[in-house]
């Protein structure tokens, strides 16, 4: 069992058992775990009713937060010609082919999100190992394979996030940071779950959201009522 500390202890506390709140009571509560200097990462997670090994009950995708999540995420692009004009005039921190595949196959990882337009899939697609562990490899269904790749990177920019569930089927995503006012707090954990809502497998039967709880990079969690 791991030794909690004296602090999170004190926080538990004031956490009411596994009672769910109402979303404004959990980030009103929340809010009161801020009692550090730096300023905590606000996530989300969302356990769901589905089977994660059966392929048409996964959940993933991607959604733009109304107040972003507090920092600006590094993006880069696998893109050639227009496209990658696009891409940089759009604000991506890297653009390139064949020479930013062969720097990221010598181990440069120093980036959050991977765009790539379909035509350079035949170049990114063997940087599979190498991304796929860390959720960084280009896909349709996360919006991140696309034409429109100036778009597709302002939105990140702008606070999108990306989702996947893990193999227990939870999905977690970071939503803000403890310093937003807690209104804005409700709305992106709002827009985040009614994204998942949308995104109800047709496979699956009963109940779909089980449980939601929210939590700061060094706090207790809080239980939501879905």
């Amino acid at each position: 069992m791991v030794k909690r500390s004296k602090r999170i202890r004190a926080l538990a506390e004031k956490v009411p058992g596994n009672k769910p709140l109402p979303l404004e009571e959990a980030v009103a509560l929340l809010k009161t775990f801020n009692t550090t200097k730096f300023d905590q990462s606000v996530e989300v997670a969302v356990r769901l009713g589905i089977d994660p090994k059966q392929a048409d009950q996964l959940v993933r995708g991607s959604v733009v937060l109304p107040h972003g999540i507090g920092r600006t995420l590094r993006v880069i692009v696998f893109a050639k010609g227009d496209k990658a004009d696009e891409a940089a005039e759009a604000g991506a921190d890297e653009v390139g082919g064949a020479e930013l595949a062969e720097k990221i196959k010598k181990g440069w990882t120093d980036f959050d999100v991977c765009i790539a337009t379909p035509d350079m899939m035949a170049v990114v697609g063997p940087l599979g190992r190498i991304l796929g562990p860390r959720g960084l490899m280009p896909s349709p269904r996360a919006g991140t394979v696309t034409v429109d790749v100036g778009k597709t990177v302002r939105e990140y920019k702008a606070g999108k996030v990306e989702f996947r569930n893990d193999s227990g089927g939870n999905v977690h995503a970071v939503v803000g940071k403890l310093s937003f006012e807690p209104q804005q707090l409700v709305e992106n954990i709002r827009a985040f779950l009614g994204h998942i809502q949308s995104l109800k497998p047709a496979a699956v039967r009963g109940q779909y959201i089980r449980g939601v709880a929210i939590s700061a990079t060094m706090s207790p969690s809080v239980r939501v009522a879905a």
